[in-house]
């Protein structure tokens, strides 16, 4: 069966009809994505294909995540290659509408990501996570799927989906799925094409930060040896390295014990990139 591919609410409709989608049918998996796919979103949707009947795939870049001085405008719009993805990987539907199919001209009410959104990533881009958990919900509502798979690379987005669909009630499964990396460690993101060939070698001191941090006995050691390695690179412009609750988002404690999560943000040149990796302590 072909992609269906519909800009709109009642598109959607008819796609859920024909592939006999609800009501006792088949059931439904969402990869929400802004579109770029590359080999993180081809490991997102076979994830989906395992935890549902069908698959469906969000293509938007949500302009309420991004705030002014932020890449909007530059962000990569990639359909049609985007769509020979999606139908290399068996999606049974893309969804890829446009801002004004998204929102209302006066659009007023949204959804408030609390105290967890303003912090870490919430702290460097405020409001951020009001328009992911506002588009999520969106999606959630119009697509209507059984099952969201999200990647863990953007952990804190993750857990914020997570809170957002248990404090709302909303009937959806959220899957986190692991994160893909390059062959020297670098994480998998649509803005790697951003950067230059020095900018690409410099850009993997985030993955050996994390790596360093990973496996040590304390939350400060952890912490000094991603750190050293941070500042040893010169063309990595650090926004935050922190250790922290993952259901919380709170910086732990040196006695903590458990798991946690190590999360790094840097500008390298240009481009601006986050990567995590979950530890035990």
């Amino acid at each position: 069966m072909d992609v269906i591919v519909t800009r709109d609410r009642a598109g959607l409709v008819k796609a859920r009809k024909t592939l006999g989608i609800g009501a006792g049918g088949a059931t439904l998996a969402l990869v929400p994505t802004m579109g770029a796919l590359h080999e993180g979103h081809r490991s997102l949707i076979r994830l989906a294909h395992e935890r549902a009947d069908r698959v469906a795939v969000s293509i938007f870049v949500n302009p309420l995540q991004f705030g002014p001085a932020e890449d909007y405008s530059r962000y990569p719009r990639t359909l049609d290659a985007d769509l020979e993805v999606c139908a290399e990987e068996g999606v049974g539907l893309v969804f890829a509408p446009s801002a004004a199919d998204m929102y209302l001209p006066d659009r007023q009410v949204g959804v408030s990501a609390g105290a967890m959104g303003s912090v870490v990533e919430g702290g460097f881009r405020p409001g951020h996570f009001d328009g992911v958990l506002t588009v999520v919900l969106k999606l959630f509502n119009l697509v209507r799927p059984d099952v969201a798979v999200f990647g863990q690379k953007d952990a804190q987005q993750l857990a914020l989906i997570r809170r957002m669909v248990a404090d709302l009630d909303v009937p959806v499964s959220v899957v986190g799925a692991p994160t893909v990396r390059e062959p020297d460690g670098l994480a998998m993101s649509s803005r790697n094409r951003y950067l230059s060939p020095h900018d690409r070698v410099a850009a993997l001191a985030l993955s050996r930060a994390l790596a360093a941090g990973a496996g040590r006995r304390t939350p400060q050691e952890a912490r000094r040896a991603a750190g050293a390695v941070l500042e040893a690179e010169p063309a990595v412009a650090v926004d935050y390295l922190v250790l922290v609750h993952p259901a919380t988002f709170e910086e732990v404690r040196d006695d903590h014990s458990g798991e946690a999560i190590l999360a790094v943000a840097a500008k390298v040149g240009s481009t601006r990139l986050i990567d995590n990796v979950t530890v035990t302590f």
